[in-house]
């Protein structure tokens, strides 16, 4: 009978003359896996956290009134949105509510996560409407006044609704670009559609105003209820808060700005 030492000897010849097809498949196998770890770690870092490498890449700021869509790809808000949602679903399960059997909450992760990325905080994740600009032909150097226009923001604080009106005037001089009624609109609700404060959100839609059409003069005035104080801490429902911001003309020219403020209703 042949020794133990022999038998050992025999086996492991035998390993040695493996096919040579099913060596390389092991091989492949073993390549393969290791392209699924790979693939895995990588996919496996949140879609926040890649938006935020590019953005600290750049040195840029992305406070939360701040727009970062020039930082995010096509298709990623879509990510984002179930990146959101699951940890919202968390948040539920911390404020110990029982999502799986209350028929009312089993989707609400889901439709809060869309909420904000898609509607009230979207000012966030998308460029800045577009402007169409027109010569001023006729010269015109008369009082613009537009509003009220509703107004639907967050306070960053507590996240709580902001809900408001804004009146915008215009001092055009012959060199100012026009633009149409409606983009006033469009880019009051841009940049409102972001957690913020009412005093920083009023100064950033003055700035982009004097940007676009550089008037003789600009001033903006809003007026909102906050929900921060009306559906928390002191629950003063009547509290409003009001304020504006004057620029050029109606700055320096005491005439003008009472025209501005008489004409407005903030009733």
């Amino acid at each position: 009978m042949p020794t133990q030492k022999t038998a050992v000897t025999k086996k492991s010849v035998a390993v040695k003359k493996l096919p040579t097809k099913v060596v390389a498949k092991t091989a492949a196998k073993k390549v393969a896996v290791t392209k699924k770890e790979s693939a895995k770690d990588d996919s496996g870092l949140p879609l926040s956290v890649v938006i935020r490498r590019r953005i600290e890449a750049q040195k840029a700021r992305f406070h939360a009134n701040d727009n970062i869509s020039a930082f995010i790809k096509p298709g990623e808000l879509e990510g984002l949105v179930d990146e959101v949602a699951e940890k919202m679903q968390a948040v539920l399960e911390s404020l110990v509510i029982d999502t799986e059997n209350d028929h009312n909450t089993q989707n609400t992760s889901r439709r809060v996560a869309k909420m904000y990325v898609q509607e009230v905080f979207n000012g966030r994740y998308v460029d800045q409407p577009t402007l169409t600009k027109f010569p001023n032909v006729s010269r015109l150097n008369e009082l613009m006044i537009i509003g009220p226009i509703t107004v639907r923001s967050a306070c960053s604080h507590h996240l709580c609704p902001i809900m408001g009106r804004i009146w915008i005037g215009v001092l055009p001089s012959k060199d100012s670009a026009l633009i149409g009624l409606s983009k006033y609109s469009r880019l009051t609700e841009w940049v409102m559609c972001r957690p913020q404060i009412q005093e920083e959100a009023v100064v950033e839609l003055a700035d982009m105003l004097e940007k676009k059409i550089r008037p003789v003069g600009v001033a903006v005035v809003m007026d909102a209820d906050h929900f921060c104080m009306q559906w928390r801490g002191v629950k003063d429902r009547d509290s409003k808060m009001i304020n504006s911001v004057m620029r050029g003309a109606f700055l320096k020219d005491s005439n003008l700005r009472r025209e501005f403020l008489a004409l407005i209703d903030r009733k």
